[in-house]
């Protein structure tokens, strides 16, 4: 099975109250996910940097009735460009965006500026180039290179988990 999002999210031991963002929300499948998840105590941020996506997420999201989600217009490759305060959140979802960036390092140190100290950040991302879907071969992002960059940035790798065919997930915690 592709990646689904509602079992992928359940692998993140999150609970409601919770305050988490989607970096690169796009139709907002994980979004939708996430604000189930931590329920209408909790609060999920969509950020994603191309507007008619938003709109289109935020329609979805009204004619759902879902009370729980903040729209956020916003470059994740920029630091601050997320738009989110700085210590606020108890997770970053980043899913099926790596191979689209230019800057991973980037996009890590606003991931890291987000999170709460000991927050955790979940990466679900393509393994490999998949008959047409997902990246071309040349820009598949291989999971030693996100620990090793996220290492970097100040992001400890905790665990792997799997995120369906196709995908591998990782999760790693603030220092």
């Amino acid at each position: 099975m592709f990646a689904d999002p509602l079992t992928n999210v359940r692998n993140l031991s999150l609970e409601p109250g919770m305050t988490v963002a989607d970096f690169g929300a796009g139709a907002g499948a994980y979004t939708l996910s996430l604000a189930a998840t931590v329920g209408g105590a909790g609060r999920v941020y969509a950020v994603e940097i191309q507007k008619d996506l938003l709109s289109r997420l935020e329609r979805e999201v009204e004619n759902r009735k879902i009370g729980n989600v903040s729209f956020v217009w916003g470059d994740i490759e920029t630091i601050g460009g997320s738009k989110l305060k700085d210590n606020s959140l108890d997770l970053v979802l980043l899913s099926n965006i790596l191979f689209q960036l230019s800057g991973l390092y980037q996009v890590s140190l606003e991931v890291k500026r987000v999170l709460k100290p000991g927050a955790r950040a979940a990466v679900i991302e393509w393994s490999d180039s998949f008959a047409g879907l997902g990246p071309k071969a040349d820009r598949v992002v291989k999971p030693e290179t996100v620990k090793q960059v996220f290492a970097e940035a100040g992001l400890d790798f905790i665990k792997d988990f799997s995120a369906g065919d196709h995908h591998y997930g990782l999760i790693f915690k603030k220092r």
